[in-house]
């Protein structure tokens, strides 16, 4: 499998513990050294920062897809490969995923968490069949992990559901993991329904 370009879902908080920036920092220049664009929210700080920086730094792509609100409130990183402005969130998220190979969630906020969970969802109906790759630098998504585990445990989704998105501990791991990924079927009633 040949990755072209990737989505991260990752967030703007300046106050991250180091782990997640560091290892934020790793996966940009993975992606830059393989010749990976990467999409992502337009930010300059915090994971956005990071991820950007590091892309750069090591002579790769990244376009910044970002709300004209958060532009007017000088959210945007102007350092970027491009900095594409919607109109809306609704729009900036569905112009995250147009033909890319993967994506990829970072630890984050609300803002991430709801990416994610959409991205799972749309996966799950059938509109949506590429790889999806969880980061749980340090555990960060232990709980959501559980939380999982519990809506089966209730039957709100089926076990094999956990196979909608991969896990992984380490950035270093993320493009194998892209690679070797299982194919996903777009049969959506099949797939959804319990």
């Amino acid at each position: 499998m040949i990755i072209k370009k990737v989505c991260v879902y990752c967030a703007s908080s300046s106050k991250v513990a180091k782990e997640h920036i560091k290892a934020t920092e790793i996966l940009g220049k993975e992606f830059a050294l393989n010749g990976i664009t990467t999409i992502y929210g337009g930010g300059s700080v915090g994971s956005m920062g990071a991820l950007a920086n590091a892309v750069i730094k090591n002579k790769g792509k990244i376009i910044g897809i970002i709300p004209k609100f958060m532009v007017e409130l000088e959210w945007g990183n102007k350092n970027i490969t491009e900095l594409i402005v919607v109109n809306s969130i609704a729009e900036r998220k569905m112009k995250f995923i147009e033909e890319v190979d993967a994506v990829v969630a970072l630890p984050g906020g609300t803002g991430t968490l709801e990416e994610l969970a959409e991205i799972i969802s749309m996966k799950k109906l059938g509109l949506f069949s590429k790889p999806i790759i969880i980061l749980n630098t340090n555990g960060f998504y232990k709980h959501f992990l559980l939380f999982i585990e519990q809506m089966i445990s209730d039957s709100f989704i089926r076990p094999e559901h956990k196979q909608l998105f991969i896990v992984a501990t380490s950035p270093e791991e993320i493009i194998e993991k892209i690679k070797s990924a299982p194919t996903w079927s777009t049969e959506p009633i099949k797939l959804a329904a319990y």
